[in-house]
């Protein structure tokens, strides 16, 4: 059973950094893409940042882009999100999601949610 364990919400006042966490564990053979979303109050969820499997290559929304940072560590199994000058409008659940091959028999890669981690940005 694959799991993914975000870690590091809160609350933090405009301006200010947070650093995600997202930990997969279980039974799985490899890892492709891993991402981060958010769904914030009465908004749809929608993608934040992603990173491909070597963790070259990675896209950001536009509202980030300058502000966070996707990163991972193969060796941990885990994907980080550095949040920096933190707007009221970041105020969100964060989500990450890992597309993880479960099996070397089969090439099919399913795609896993973790719970979310709450980050609440107000003075």
């Amino acid at each position: 059973q694959v799991q993914l364990v975000e870690s590091g919400g809160g609350l933090v006042q405009p301006g200010g950094s947070l650093r995600l966490s997202c930990a997969t564990s279980g039974s799985f053979f490899s890892i492709n893409a891993m991402a981060w979303y958010r769904q914030g109050p009465g908004k749809e969820r929608e993608l934040v940042a992603s990173v491909t499997s070597t963790g070259s290559t990675t896209n950001y929304a536009d509202s980030v882009k300058g502000r966070f940072t996707i990163s991972r560590d193969n060796a941990q199994n885990t994907v980080y999100l550095q949040m920096s000058n933190l707007k009221p409008e970041d105020t969100a659940v964060y989500y990450c999601n890992a597309n993880i091959q479960t099996s070397m028999f089969s090439s099919i890669f399913t795609r896993f949610w973790g719970q979310g981690t709450l980050v609440t940005v107000s003075s």
